[in-house]
């Protein structure tokens, strides 16, 4: 029998697919893969010490950085933290307006992952047309509300920095009546495509066992068929007056992580058209408050004590850890990313499968090196 020696090789710095700056080294025997180590920290940007030596609100833009495809739900973590640990209300009509554009930012979250994981493939471009599509016009919505179309720096601790544009309902009523048929097409373009499923069926298995031990999360673990989400399991801001259900897969291969990711557009989509219907007005009360207190909170001086706050982000858990010595920054600051946690199993999922594969496993985590590094 052949004996041969095993070998290793490096993937990356440069980008091994289409997410960020990042390095396997991967041990083969062959084209099978022995082994795979992940190297991170070539985007580090040192966010957390930034935010110990800032006020709190400073750090706001700082976290449209951290997974900058995502920056509604990031501001979201850290303005739930601050609030939890200032005591501060948020009137219900801001609370609607943050989960509006919270699920906004899943479907183009998601829309955009499973192009790129298609594109990881080195499949046809139609299907990341397909998602960048439908992304442009999300984006448009939020350069009317935030006056950017990325790093939107949307929320204020209280609520958000300016109510919505009167021509932004018209819009989302738009986009809404689209967005069934996109899933339908979308969908239909790719779920029985036989070479996606040669590609993405029984590959990248995350057992659910294995999954909650690294403490994965997100879709990454429902894919695994474990039903944690925490807009379910911590409700927070309207989350507890939306109803929605908890797509899960079976196998947990990467054709189970696209599926639950397109069933989850579909979720976001249905929790949308109830926030439509009951976002309150601005009168009778109902304020979206954020302007009138800006200069305090430059100023503002959180009670001595500490708190963990999170969000459930298109990626998972997005946490924030927070110390208070009662000046007007934190003591100490901690992100808990997802990006960051659900990529610890990458060798266990990639173990037994061919170098090929490799790429298309790490494109169905779904990550940003922004998230991953700080």
């Amino acid at each position: 029998m052949l004996q041969t020696q095993e070998l290793q090789i490096n993937i990356g710095p440069q980008h091994p697919s289409t997410h960020g700056v990042f390095r396997m080294q991967v041990t083969l025997d062959g084209e099978t893969v022995v082994d795979l180590k992940p190297v991170f920290g070539y985007l580090h940007r040192n966010h957390e010490q930034i935010a110990e030596v800032s006020t709190y609100i400073q750090s706001m833009p700082y976290t449209d950085r951290l997974d900058y495809f995502n920056s509604m739900t990031s501001n979201y973590g850290l303005a739930l933290a601050v609030e939890q640990l200032a005591g501060i209300e948020v009137p219900q009509r801001a609370n609607y307006i943050r989960a509006l554009m919270s699920e906004l930012t899943r479907i183009l979250n998601h829309a955009t992952a499973i192009g790129f994981i298609l594109n990881d493939m080195g499949a046809w471009q139609t299907a990341l047309a397909f998602s960048m599509r439908e992304r442009e016009k999300i984006l448009d919505l939020f350069e009317m509300a935030s006056g950017a179309r990325m790093m939107c720096n949307y929320f204020r601790f209280g609520g958000v920095v300016r109510d919505l544009p009167p021509e932004f309902m018209p819009q989302l009523k738009d986009l809404m009546q689209g967005l069934p048929g996109f899933f339908d097409e979308f969908e239909r373009l790719l779920r029985d495509n036989e070479i996606l499923l040669g590609r993405a069926v029984n590959v990248g298995i995350l057992p659910p066992e294995i999954a909650a031990s690294y403490s994965v999360s997100g879709p990454v673990l429902r894919a695994s068929g474990i039903a944690y989400d925490i807009r379910t399991a911590d409700p927070y801001g309207a989350y507890s007056e939306l109803d929605f259900d908890i797509p899960l897969g079976e196998v947990g291969d990467v054709y189970d992580r696209i599926l639950v990711r397109f069933e989850e557009m579909r979720q976001s989509y249905r929790m949308i058209n109830q926030i439509i219907e009951r976002l309150p007005d601005t009168t009778g009360g109902h304020i979206n408050p954020a302007m009138a207190s800006i200069g305090r909170q430059k100023a503002l001086r959180p009670p001595a004590g500490e708190i963990y706050a999170r969000v459930e982000s298109p990626k998972g858990e997005l946490g924030f850890y927070l110390i208070s010595d009662g000046s007007t920054r934190p003591y100490r600051y901690k992100v808990r990313a997802p990006s960051f946690i659900n990529l610890t199993p990458l060798g266990d999922m990639c173990r037994g499968h061919a170098l090929a594969d490799v790429v298309v496993i790490l494109g169905s985590i779904d990550i940003v090196m922004g998230e991953v590094d700080r």
